[in-house]
């Protein structure tokens, strides 16, 4: 993946779109393309920075979506 492109995801039956900076390694933008807003999501680093497999994609889309009430469809 590189910031040209995009990795979609499907993670517990949510869309997401994960970007990284080529400029920037270990950064990722994560968009939730299926949330009630779609510009809606969050960035994480991971460090050391650099490549992150699915497995940590993963993990960090279902810390977010841990966080997000049920009822607005963001992190209150």
């Amino acid at each position: 993946m590189s910031a040209d492109e995009p990795l979609r995801m499907s993670v517990d039956g949510e869309e997401f779109e994960i970007s990284r900076s080529d400029d920037s390694p270990g950064t990722y933008d994560v968009a939730w393309l299926t949330g009630p807003d779609p510009r809606y999501g969050f960035g994480f680093r991971s460090h050391p920075p650099g490549h992150v497999g699915r497995a940590v994609l993963e993990e960090a889309i279902r810390d977010f979506l841990a966080q997000v009430d049920p009822g607005t469809g963001h992190i209150e």
